[in-house]
């Protein structure tokens, strides 16, 4: 039997994005056959955003190595011990735009979204600058990028619900659809 149910735990996190202001709109379950590793996702948007040029896509990576051990240690415990809160899966927000026209200056939406995710959700700003052929004007796809710990100890405990996260990638969202106008009609 396991000590923490992925799939229940996974279901609760797209409940929870729902009180938070999102929509759910797909949902995917991979498991490498050799290591049985796991990957759930999950794609999602802001409610105002809505057919939107957002898309935001969660992604919790299971590692088996990770759980077992963290199962051994929760076995392991005393009756009324805590578990050690050394066991944690990633846990990736992803923001994609379509290609942009007039793209953002990438160090100044750097700064800009800084102050938006904060410390508690540190984001990474990307674009990608393609070219359809040489005499065209490059098309720039804009990515924007947060990792955060979840923590087993915390899940198992049932207070890992990620209200701060969310209410963060709400702000980080809105944020893009209010300045997405701009980048896609100049």
């Amino acid at each position: 039997m396991a000590v923490i149910d992925v799939a229940g735990y996974v279901a609760d996190l797209k409940d929870h994005s729902d009180h938070h202001g999102f929509h759910v709109h797909d949902e995917r379950h991979f498991v490498e056959t050799y290591s049985l590793r796991q990957t759930w996702e999950v794609d999602l948007h802001p409610e105002e955003g809505c057919g939107g040029p957002l898309d935001l896509h969660l992604a919790l990576e299971v590692d088996p190595r990770t759980l077992l051990s963290f199962e051994d240690a929760v076995v392991d415990l005393p009756e009324d011990a805590e578990p050690p809160d050394e066991y944690h899966f990633p846990l990736t927000f992803t923001w994609g735009l379509p290609p942009l026209p007039h793209g953002p200056d990438l160090l100044r939406l750097a700064i800009d979204l800084a102050g938006v995710g904060g410390i508690d959700l540190p984001l990474e700003v990307s674009a990608i600058d393609s070219f359809a052929s040489a005499t065209d004007a490059p098309e720039r796809r804009l990515s924007i990028v947060a990792r955060y710990p979840v923590s087993l100890a915390r899940v198992l405990g049932g207070e890992e619900l990620l209200c701060e996260v969310f209410d963060r990638c709400l702000a980080v969202s809105r944020y893009l659809l209010d300045a997405a106008p701009g980048w896609l009609d100049g």
